[in-house]
């Protein structure tokens, strides 16, 4: 192997592997090395320790603009998704019943990542009945800017409070009973 080559993958081998979440099973096996598993576990920060929730805005699946400011006042759920992912799949019914039974108190918005195209992200939109908005973030871009109780498992569901605020997170698949709770939770002011 020429000097060149073996010192430009000697390089590239000693770069820091970029922390983006993967896809992980009911098992509690991660779908791809290195990656955090989620358990369904959630956190909920206490009220006076709420810090912003970044400015997140782009492309719906449908080609149409969206920003979580467009949901001021209300509580929003955010689940992060992938068409790739079993455990998204398995969940998908979950969000949905979620989102009808707190349909007064809760916007839901899905963020499907790592999809490179709107086309299989669509598809599994149809599949389930979803009917909430999904941005499209092929490169994990919007993900990335959850810095406060970041995304780490694919899925991962993040509720921000009425004021804008991250409030609670969902590692791993979440159920309708734990969704609800927590949107109830935090409609509630707590």
């Amino acid at each position: 192997m020429p000097t060149s080559r073996r010192a430009l993958l000697a390089g590239a081998a000693s770069l820091p592997l970029l922390g983006l979440p993967g896809c992980s099973d009911s098992t509690g096996v991660a779908a791809e090395d290195g990656f955090a598993v989620g358990d369904g576990g959630y956190s909920i920060v206490p009220v006076d320790r709420r810090k912003p929730a970044p400015a997140i805005e782009g492309p719906t699946l449908d080609g149409k603009k969206l920003s979580l400011t467009d949901f001021t006042g209300k509580v929003v759920v955010v689940n992060v998704w992938g068409s790739w992912c079993s455990p998204c799949r398995h969940e998908a019914p979950a969000l949905v019943e979620a989102a009808k039974r707190t349909a007064g108190k809760a916007q839901f918005v899905g963020l499907n990542t790592r999809d490179v195209n709107t086309t299989q992200g669509q598809a599994f939109v149809r599949s389930f009945g979803i009917t909430y908005p999904n941005l499209h973030d092929p490169d994990g871009a919007l993900l990335l800017k959850f810095k406060v109780l970041p995304a780490k498992a694919i899925p991962s569901t993040l509720v921000i409070d009425a004021e804008g605020r991250i409030a609670a997170r969902i590692l791993g698949e979440a159920t309708a009973s734990t969704l609800v709770g927590v949107v109830d939770d935090i409609a509630a002011g707590k």
